[in-house]
């Protein structure tokens, strides 16, 4: 009987309820009373995210119901009858057998409570009661202490890190089980990925002539293996114009060993560099003029894989049931790689001879040659690949009306030498960030959208972590994450300030400068300055181009997500933090940068940070400023204008079948779309939460559009068209038509009609879905 009427009430519930909503599911209490509204974090399909399935998707573009197709009403009549007659007996019968045997029950105080403080999350039909914006700001500062985050910072610094060792796994679970308290419903992703570390047993050497120099603890993780003798030559930072130099003076750089300062650029870049030369080995060591500080035996660590991720995977997520092809990253160098302290490269130099080296490519030491035919140098490199189980933690605070939308907050976990100011600082802001805003939710806030923390590890070996994890997900984060922030190394100095954003969070990180006050004036309090007037009041002063090393940068450039990461900086810093990838990125170093002000220049840090992520939250429409990114089409449409008049002035061969007509047409398309969409915003109901989603929909996919859709990612991972790596980019086609112009390259008339045509067609295709709906387009170009 049971099961026949739970048959009829199924039927009646189809019959009534001709509508359902994917984005929320309703669960009945169990005393048959009012419904709990759950919010899940939906995914694509039936996409099953670490383990974990998720709920139904909220379509991309949310749409009314359309009206229901009428039913003949003859059956509809039998239909509910019979129902009603199911259900009046099981009634019956169910009153009759149960009414005796069971006691009046009345509810206790527990239920109440547990009824009470329940968490009840409103439909998408009604906004989200939330607090006001002033007030945010005003628990989260509160709730911000600069003791508590110098006792976390303490605790997370204590362990061995390095990426899938016994300490980074504790430091995982202990993240994991913070999260778990917080109740974010913490996951792990687990990677199979290949790093690279010396050998125990057979260390790794140079030797000049029959001398050993010295045999490094250093190394540079992804370096070719082996033994190689060749003439050494000194070749300042590895500049592409450092070796131009070395090469103008006569030194045939072919089957050398390039000795080089670090510095400047990657040592990824230097290694790239000196292999594009047919070096056979670079060694790169710090010179006391850029490392003041350092002890001359401190030694470095870094890895020299010119891209990001697990380099024998590239593309794929290395996720211990993909089965991947016999490849390796085009980004691998095929030349050894290896760092020496300042003493052994003073020993080396010592011994060069040949010409003086150029002004500009003189430190401290007393001698600094290009070297001769004679001075022969061997390196031997025996480091070993390992195939590592590496763990990325994240826990999630669900918003309240777009729970599928969401901004990351992340920070790494491991460093291959101490990491205080590199990985432990942004490990221990992730976790009070986490801390506080789940405080604040019972305070109260309701955020709009999602917020995850992500813990990640193998970073010091190249985004490691981060990569494989947007390769695991990307055909669909893009639609889902935001924004990204990275926490690395925000604390490094204390008298500048020095950013890395996409375009479209450039006008936030100033209002939010603007409203954080640095903690380190001198005057009193209430007459001290915000971030943006003691740094200068000139963002653009501030902005600095993302670099591959940055954990930000696969969030920007491979997945097309809005990106940023930060730092305070020692005041006139050009270069990083010297004690990053030496032993002495300590405690003690950073306190001594800093003025013992570590706490309070971490408070400030997870201001900024935590007010970022909350702006993106908590408003109706997001946050990102689209009209930022029509100055920086602008700009560069205007360079390359330029490149092609200097052509046409330099009289190159067929310079003047050159067109910028379409690609300026399509900059201003932008422009246009850029334009319409504030005006549109500015005259719609923020109330109405549909027409708020559609916009953001809009917004969310600039970013991603500037992808290249013309190159393979496999080819080409990092597919920008303005901060990306390859011939795609806006920089590559900029740095062709000026050397061509020189007279230092010929000119390929359809190789630059080529890039010029899939620029202004990215360009475009970004205007055309900026701009909404395809009846709406204005058909220009």
């Amino acid at each position: 009987m049971a099961g026949t009427i739970d048959e009829a009430k199924k039927k009646f519930s189809r019959i009534v309820n001709s509508r359902s909503y994917t984005r929320f599911n309703q669960s009945q209490n169990p005393d048959g009373e009012s419904s709990r509204v759950v919010v899940k974090l939906s995914v694509d399909g039936e996409e099953e995210i670490d383990g974990v399935e998720h709920g139904h998707v909220q379509h991309e573009t949310y749409t009314r119901p359309s009206p229901p197709v009428p039913l003949n009403k003859g059956k509809i009549i039998c239909s509910v009858i019979i129902v009603l007659l199911f259900l009046c007996l099981g009634i019956l019968i169910g009153y009759a057998t149960h009414r005796k045997s069971e006691p009046p029950s009345c509810p206790s105080p527990d239920s109440l409570d547990e009824d009470n403080n329940s968490e009840v999350q409103p439909s998408y039909d009604v906004p989200a009661p939330t607090m006001d914006w002033s007030d945010i700001i005003k628990v989260m500062n509160e709730k911000l202490s600069s003791n508590a985050i110098q006792d976390k910072l303490s605790e997370y610094s204590k362990v061995d890190r390095q990426a899938g060792s016994s300490g980074d796994n504790m430091l995982a679970n202990k993240i994991h089980d913070t999260f778990m308290k917080l109740k974010m419903e913490p996951w792990v992703d687990e990677h199979y990925v290949m790093l690279q570390y010396p050998s125990s047993s057979n260390p790794n050497k140079v030797l000049f002539g029959s001398e050993e120099i010295g045999s490094p603890k250093g190394f540079l993780a992804y370096s070719a293996t082996g033994r190689k003798t060749g003439r050494v030559v000194y070749a300042n930072y590895g500049l592409l114009e450092d070796l131009k130099d070395v090469k103008d003076s006569g030194v045939n750089l072919n089957g050398s060993v390039i000795l080089l300062r670090a510095g400047k650029i990657s040592m990824a870049q230097k290694v790239g560099n000196a292999a594009e030369q047919g070096a056979i080995a670079a060694l790169i060591y710090p010179d006391p003029a850029d490392y003041e500080t350092l002890s001359s035996d401190t030694e470095l660590y870094g890895h020299v894989h010119l891209g990001s991720g697990d380099p024998y995977t590239p593309g794929f997520p290395s996720f211990n049931h993909t089965q991947f092809p016999p490849t390796k990253s085009s980004g691998l160098p095929n030349i050894l790689a290896q760092t020496i302290t300042a003493n052994m490269a003073r020993k080396i130099l010592v011994k060069m001879g040949g010409r003086d080296a150029r002004s500009n490519f003189i430190g401290l030491f007393s001698s600094y040659k290009l070297g001769r035919e004679t001075d022969i140098v061997t390196v031997e490199v025996n480091n070993n690949l390992v195939d590592t189980k590496i763990h990325n933690v994240f826990g999630v605070i669900k918003g309240f009306v777009d729970a599928d939308k969401y901004v990351v907050i992340g920070a790494q976990r491991d460093s291959l030498s101490s990491g205080y100011a590199k990985s432990a600082v942004g490990t221990t802001l992730l976790t009070e960030l986490a801390r506080i805003f789940t405080e604040m939710k019972k305070d109260g806030f309701k955020p709009r959208r999602s917020i995850v923390f992500a813990s990640w590890s193998a970073g010091d070996f190249g985004n490691v972590g981060v990569t494989e994890w947007l390769e695991g997900y990307w055909a669909s984060l893009d639609k889902k994450a935001f924004t990204y922030i990275s926490l690395d190394g925000v604390v490094t100095g204390v008298g500048s300030f020095r950013a890395s954003a996409s375009p479209l969070l450039h006008k936030l990180l100033q209002k939010t400068m603007q409203k954080v006050i640095n903690p380190i004036d001198s005057v009193p309090v209430k007459l001290r300055q915000n971030l943006f007037q003691s740094y200068g009041g000139n963002l653009e002063n501030l902005l600095r181009p993302m670099m591959m090393d940055d954990s930000a940068y696969p969030f920007l450039a491979l997945a097309g997500i809005p990106s940023i990461s930060f730092s305070f900086v020692p005041a006139g810093a050009s270069a990083d933090y010297e004690y990053f990838g030496t032993v002495l990125d300590n405690k003690e170093s950073l306190g001594t940068v800093t003025g013992q002000k570590v706490g309070d220049m971490s408070v400030a840090a997870a201001q900024v940070a935590g007010q970022i992520a909350l702006r993106l939250v908590h408003d109706h429409i997001l946050k990102l400023d689209v009209t930022k990114y029509a100055e920086t089409i602008s700009n560069h449409v205007k360079t390359i204008i330029n490149r092609v008049v200097e052509l046409r002035h330099a009289k190159v061969d067929k310079s003047e079948s050159l067109s910028t007509l379409w690609l300026n047409r399509a900059k201003s398309s932008f422009v246009q779309a850029a334009k319409a969409l504030d005006e549109y915003i500015s005259k719609s109901d923020l109330e109405d939460l549909e027409m708020c989603r559609i916009i953001n929909n809009r917004i969310m996919k600039v970013e991603h559009n500037f992808l290249s859709p013309y190159v393979s990612i496999r080819d080409a991972p990092f597919r920008h068209i303005f901060f990306g790596v390859g011939w795609q980019t806006t920089t590559d086609l900029e740095n062709y038509l000026k050397i061509v112009a020189q007279k230092n390259a010929t000119f390929d008339l359809d190789q630059v009609l080529n890039q010029f045509a899939l620029l202004t067609w990215t360009i475009q295709g970004c205007a055309n879905d900026l701009a909404g709906d395809i009846w709406s387009l204005d058909n220009e170009i």
